[in-house]
């Protein structure tokens, strides 16, 4: 495994990490399989693991939680987020003080921790003003029960606003930008969010970097039964395209030729971007972790790089 500064920050993450996201949770992943999941993970050098309190409304950070313990705790960097509803009450949802201050206790009490490495405001929230939802951050932070703070798919023009608002009154800034970037949904991080993140010494930790596995190639012949784009219209209706499909099938001999799958493509291609700091991973079975970690190790040169953007943008037939 490899490990990057989380911008330019001193905290160190595995370029691959482990998200909670999709598969987490009690009434989704049995016990002894996500027991064999993070174990993969762990041994494999995987030291972040990311969750946020709205998947599976608190079962993912309750499971994965559970399987941490077993190992110390400065081996692992623990992220979750707020700011989805967690109830039907009026203040049980935002980026109020208040809302973030009964989260992260919330948080902390299903994962068992005393503290959050790095927490996410999980949206921008147009209903609280940007100040309150920053200073609230720090405030975390001077308390101890959150080490670095970021947000979550924020325009760039929010985020610029929330790092200003530190600087000027002194506040610990946001150390982090958590947005959907991979091959097939790229244009926003590369032309919005990098140009601000980077000089403000901001690192991405990207999710969905295989674009909800369209770019696996799972789907080069179809959509098996058991699949999530079967059981999710919206994911399949976002990826799945006969222009993304030519896309991802002419991928296939240019990874066979460098001896490595479409998953570890996609995945070093993501890496390739210097201001990427980590990609967030799912997987339902050990094996799959397997397969994605050896991405680390993948170093594209120009000319397969030029290779990748000529099938991206639709020049190849």
């Amino acid at each position: 495994m490899h490990y990057r500064r989380l911008g330019q920050s001193g905290l160190k993450i595995s370029a691959i990490s482990l998200g909670g996201w999709i598969n987490f949770g009690a009434d989704k992943l049995a016990e002894e399989k996500a027991r064999s999941i993070v174990d993969a993970a762990y041994e494999q050098g995987i030291n972040f693991f990311d969750l946020a309190d709205v998947y599976a409304n608190g079962q993912a950070e309750l499971q994965m939680g559970k399987l941490l313990a077993r190992y110390p705790r400065h081996t692992l960097v623990i992220s979750s987020k707020a700011f989805w509803p967690m109830s039907k009450d009026v203040n049980d949802r935002g980026l109020s003080r208040k809302h973030l201050l009964e989260s992260i206790d919330k948080s902390l009490g299903r994962l068992g921790l005393d503290y959050l490495d790095l927490y996410f405001c999980h949206r921008a929230d147009p209903e609280t003003p940007l100040r309150e939802t920053v200073m609230a951050m720090h405030t975390l932070i001077e308390q101890g029960k959150v080490l670095y703070w970021g947000t979550s798919e924020w325009p760039a023009a929010q985020i610029v606003a929330a790092y200003d608002l530190c600087e000027r009154y002194g506040w610990h800034p946001p150390q982090a930008e958590q947005p959907q970037y991979s091959m097939l949904y790229r244009q926003p991080v590369e032309d919005q969010i990098l140009p601000v993140t980077e000089p403000r010494g901001m690192g991405l930790v990207t999710w969905s970097p295989l674009a909800m596995g369209m770019l696996t190639g799972k789907y080069d012949d179809g959509i098996p039964a058991d699949s999530r784009f079967a059981r999710e219209t919206w994911v399949k209706d976002r990826f799945l395209n006969e222009a993304n499909a030519a896309k991802v099938r002419q991928l296939r001999p240019l990874a066979a030729e460098l001896g490595i799958t479409r998953a570890q493509l996609a995945l070093a291609w993501s890496l390739r971007q210097p201001g990427v700091s980590s990609v967030i991973t799912g997987a339902t079975q050990p094996e799959q972790v397997l397969d994605n970690v050896q991405a680390a190790d993948v170093q594209l040169n120009p000319d397969v790089l030029a290779q990748i953007e000529e099938i991206l943008a639709g020049n190849l037939s």
